[in-house]
């Protein structure tokens, strides 16, 4: 039975609660935060509790995670990781290792995630010729890192669509089929239609999800999130997570947006919002799709892509539609959060928002726009101006900084993943990984906002250094910005007293450590408040 109250020392503890100076102690009962200062004040508020010596390790709220995909994430995390292949050749090399090390029935399909053409050389699309000479039977589908294109073999169509009958239709809106010289289909779809062979595929089975779900949230734990924005969920998945929570199998707090309108979307409307007594999901919040992604030109922009004139990308909903949307939510009572990559997508996002709240006698419920990717200069003081909080991914930047520039042109690069220049609009920036499209890593995340290098340290001095973030900005983005972005700011993301006691103990301090060294630093313990979800062998909370 874990004691009600505890107090940590020898610790350098930022509470992100306004100040910036490290305190040597916390004290924690009943779940929350009673102090944070010198040993004494801390022993103070809980005479007679159990104390655990840091050893000089830092501990810092537990990081929220302002969108990702859980379910997906720990769908992934049982599927074939393509990230970092070097070209198609070696994708089917570690499919075939995947294979042969999970046995399974030769009619279960071949999942796979993480591939990305702008890593290869050359640095184009794959065809499902390579895929067909590896597997010709058995069906083979490979999400790309961005999860707005896929690459699937002969076998895969013929289940589902049917390669004749592919080969003869026109794209869905909003969609594209990659096609050969010839007029077939190679394989690649992107965006809308990949739901020709998506909603075909068999669905996961109920235990096969559990699992998933168990698998993410250990995962999370690991990773010091005691936070998740999960940017697009169904009444099934809500279900499921009840179930978890239930069960006491939840280690995290979620906020679930709901996807678009439909069944969740009624549900909600006319039920209200969810807020569990659990503290662990919330449901206020609804998230729209304005466009798709970069890298597969999905992005719609307001001029041609550099590496492809005649091209701009495309927008899901016209603006009448999409306004119509933002209002229809907005009536309702959510929060809303939409997707928006491109310069035109954005635009259209921000003028739904104005024109939605200059039309109701309410202010929209603090809008969000996940990603803000690129955004025009004359548009960047519209998010301080309306209110719109910035969902970004600083990992972006990294991952993206040797092929983005091909797709914008120099100009443009100029224009994106500008989130310093958002922030100083007044902005407020909440952090995110979007996994499983990049990883699950807030200290990943933490390194890219405050060097824009990648892993190896490059580019030297960082990619468009003038974007790079003061460490306590990116720690509040990560921490305090994400519980505004939901509304949590009064109990989660800061060590005030009073909040949750959700927090995670680390193994150096981000907020001094040498840049070089940041991703050295470890997640030693992970609290949810004040129980320990995960620790290290060498923590020395042994209760």
């Amino acid at each position: 039975m874990m004691p009600s109250k505890f107090l940590i020392t020898n610790a350098r503890v930022y509470p992100v609660d306004g100040g910036s100076s490290p305190a040597p102690a916390l004290a924690v009962r009943n779940g929350q935060i009673v102090a944070v200062g010198s040993s004494s004040d801390a022993s103070a508020a809980v005479p007679g509790a159990a104390r655990i010596d840091a050893g000089g390790r830092t501990i810092v709220p537990g990081f929220i995670d302002a969108h990702a995909h859980l379910q997906e994430l720990g769908l992934a995390l049982r599927r074939a990781d393509l990230t970092g292949v070097s070209s198609p050749t070696a994708a089917v090399e570690r499919l075939r290792a995947f294979v042969a090390e999970h046995k399974r029935s030769p009619d279960v399909w071949v999942r796979g995630h993480g591939w990305d053409q702008t890593e290869w050389t050359p640095s184009r699309f794959p065809s499902r010729d390579i895929l067909d000479a590896a597997f010709p039977e058995r069906p083979v589908w490979l999400t790309r890192t961005d999860v707005h294109a896929a690459w699937a073999n002969t076998a895969a169509l013929e289940a589902t669509v049917g390669l004749d009958r592919l080969h003869k239709m026109s794209p869905p809106d909003g969609g594209h089929i990659h096609r050969d010289d010839s007029g077939a289909p190679t394989g690649v779809l992107i965006d809308a239609a990949m739901a020709l062979v998506e909603d075909h595929i068999p669905a996961p089975s109920e235990a096969e999800r559990g699992r998933a779900l168990s698998a993410a949230l250990s995962h999370t734990a690991q990773r010091g999130v005691t936070g998740l924005h999960d940017a697009g969920v169904g009444l099934s998945t809500l279900r499921r997570v009840q179930d978890f929570i239930e069960e006491d199998r939840f280690p995290l707090r979620l906020y679930a947006m709901i996807d678009g309108r439909g069944e969740a979307f009624e549900h909600f409307c006319e039920q209200g919002p969810l807020h569990h007594p659990s503290g662990r999901l919330d449901v206020e919040s609804v998230k729209f799709f304005a466009d798709g992604a970069l890298g597969s030109r999905g992005a719609a922009l307001r001029a041609d892509y550099a590496d492809a004139p005649g091209t701009r990308g495309f927008l899901l909903h016209e603006d009448d539609a999409f306004r119509e949307n933002v209002r229809a939510a907005h009536e309702c009572g959510f929060q809303v959060n939409t997707h928006a990559i491109g310069d035109r997508a954005n635009r259209q996002v921000l003028d739904a928002y104005e024109a939605v709240s200059r039309r109701s006698p309410h202010p929209l419920r603090r809008p969000r726009i996940e990603h803000a990717q690129i955004v025009s200069p004359e548009d960047r003081p519209r998010f301080g101006r309306l209110g719109v909080i910035a969902s970004v991914q600083p990992a972006f930047a990294p991952s993206d900084q040797d092929w983005a520039p091909a797709r914008l042109g120099a100009d443009r690069t100029e224009d994106a993943y500008a989130w310093r220049s958002l922030s100083d609009t007044g902005a407020t920036l909440a952090f995110g990984s979007d996994a499983p499209v990049e990883p699950l890593d807030p200290i990943r995340t933490f390194h890219a906002a405050v060097t824009r290098q990648d892993a190896s340290g490059a580019p030297s001095g960082g990619w468009h250094p003038s974007e790079r973030l003061a460490r306590s900005t990116a720690l509040h983005a990560h921490t305090q910005g994400a519980a505004y972005a939901a509304f949590q700011e009064d109990d989660a993301g800061s060590l005030s007293v009073g909040s949750r006691a959700d927090f995670v103990v680390l193994s150096q301090d981000l907020m001094t450590v040498p840049a070089d060294r940041l991703l050295d630093t470890k997640v030693v313990a992970t609290y949810l408040g004040g129980l320990p979800v995960h620790a290290q062998p060498d923590w020395p909370d042994t209760r």
